[in-house]
């Protein structure tokens, strides 16, 4: 007897189809799973027989049953076909061989028929709709995050008996109501008035929120720099709704997504032990890494030199292109990376050698040496660069209110709304994303400004990828004025958030 089912399979943040083919004939007593299969799939087999019996149902004893996911040619891991594998096989014990062809099945299966939580049914249930099938059934813990997907039959199932019972026509169950988009604007983050003086570096956050560049602070320690990097998410624009997709659809497969769209923008600050992969990605069966759940958001990398040199190089490619591309002997996958880095420094190894009240007690050699751990391309891809100083007993004290991120984000959001009718037949959201097309139409220069920027090019050596970035930056800052175009005013205020480390 025979009996084919669907389901899907995740490969990175993309789909494929799965046929789960169910043979069982007379035979020796004999369980088979085929079809490229993983150590987790395998095991299925332990957890199906006893959830049959469990959920009382007879398991078919003296039978060989074989279950092939196809295609075979494609590696499948996970728990999330118990579910389809148990229902076929109680179905033929049945004799009952329901149309299946318009449904996808998902779930891990507990030994006492029990539904678990699967990963990945975000980007499951938008396949399913993508490719016309009518019917969801997804454990009850994924229900509302597959819901969030409209046009499709989503039903919760708690146990494989209630699966049964609705296949075989004996029970209904009750579709999940569609998932509302509700996006809020943030406001878990810290807000920027918590935050005493430091106006130069609060303006530099606002235009890197403004165009969505890369900022790195330099200063010694309690200066505020962490406090600044946590402000950053207060002063962001809400994410749309195809941002929040994209963001949640990252969580939904990395494991990580509490059942419900992410309306605020990631912040993820990795401490700097971090490994490689954790950080961008990979692993035998590649998942995303910190930059990939900071998509869209914030990636906070805090005592940048003290990460390992190899793991700071892997951010290159991220860094320019907005994707990171992770490959293995069986293909490439992409996940998407476009975030903001912001990085944080001490001037020195003992953190005091621009302090002008405590002395530094680093030799030259050692300061260099920490300097060195950083290299110079990936210092080219970092917009801004700001002086972070000690704060006055006077600043820290005065109980004045300093301006709230609600104002600021409003002038950032009215940037961005001109960013967004300037890129509104491209798939760019901000300046900084611009490739050197869109620089040449949209950052024109009038004389003063190509004289002021051709002078800073010869007098600090600035590379091409620095005079494309200072540009984009000044570009920014005259949205952030509601100017038409790029002056000479605009380009000298660019300038001095770059030259120093360029």
């Amino acid at each position: 007897m025979f009996l084919k089912l669907n389901s899907a399979a995740t490969v990175g943040l993309d789909c494929l189809p799965v046929e789960i083919e169910i043979d069982i004939n007379r035979g020796q007593s004999k369980f088979f799973i085929v079809g490229l299969t993983d150590a987790s799939i395998q095991e299925a087999r332990s957890r199906i027989q006893p959830a049959i019996k469990n959920s009382g149902f007879d398991y078919p004893y003296n039978f060989r049953i074989l279950v092939n996911l196809a295609p075979a040619n494609r590696h499948k891991e996970g728990p999330l076909y118990d579910l389809a594998m148990a229902a076929g096989i109680v179905l033929i014990q049945k004799k009952i061989f329901p149309d299946l062809s318009d449904a996808l099945i998902f779930g891990e299966l507990s030994l006492d028929g029990q539904v678990k939580r699967v990963n990945g049914v975000l980007p499951l249930a938008m396949f399913a709709k993508e490719n016309g099938y009518k019917r969801l059934f997804v454990p009850q813990e994924n229900s509302r995050e597959a819901a969030l997907v409209k046009g499709i039959a989503v039903y919760p199932v708690k146990t494989l008996a209630e699966l049964i019972s609705n296949l075989t026509e004996k029970f209904s169950l009750i579709p999940e109501s569609p998932t509302p988009l509700e996006l809020i604007t943030p406001d878990n983050a810290t807000d920027m008035s918590v935050v005493k003086g430091q106006e130069f570096a609060k303006r530099a956050l606002e235009i890197a929120a403004s165009g969505g560049h890369n900022i790195l602070m330099n200063g010694p320690p309690g200066s505020g720099k962490t406090l600044l990097a946590k402000t950053l998410p207060s002063i962001l624009p809400a994410l749309n709704p195809t941002e929040a997709l994209e963001v949640t659809k990252i969580y939904s497969v990395s494991g990580t997504l509490a059942g419900k769209l992410l309306s605020e923008r990631p912040f993820r600050s990795p401490h700097h032990t971090i490994s490689n992969v954790a950080l961008v990605g990979g692993g035998q069966y590649p998942r995303p890494g910190e930059i990939s759940l900071a998509h869209r958001g914030v990636l906070f990398l805090d005592e940048f030199p003290e990460f390992p040199r190899a793991v700071l190089e892997s951010l290159r490619q991220p860094l320019e292109d907005g994707v990171v591309t992770i490959s293995r002997a069986q293909g490439s996958l992409n996940f998407p990376a476009r975030f903001i880095l912001v990085a944080s420094q001490n001037p020195c190894p003992c953190g005091y050698y621009s302090d002008p009240d405590k002395e530094c007690l680093c030799s030259a050699s050692q300061i260099l040496n920490y300097h060195k751990k950083i290299s110079g391309p990936l210092l080219d891809r970092i917009d801004l660069h700001i002086e972070v100083p000690r704060i006055s007993f006077n600043k820290l004290s005065d109980e004045a209110p300093s301006e709230p991120s609600e104002k600021i984000r409003a002038r950032v959001e009215k940037a961005r709304d001109r960013q967004r009718q300037r890129f509104l037949h491209s798939t760019i959201h901000t300046n900084s994303e611009m490739s050197n097309r869109e620089i040449t139409r949209y950052c024109q220069l009038d004389l003063d400004g190509k004289e002021l920027i051709k002078n800073a090019v010869q007098k600090f050596n600035l590379s091409a990828r620095g005079y494309h970035r200072i540009l984009k930056l000044s570009r920014t800052i005259a949205d952030l004025e509601g100017q038409e175009n790029i002056q000479a005013p605009h380009l000298a205020e660019a300038l001095q958030f770059r030259i120093k480390n360029s």
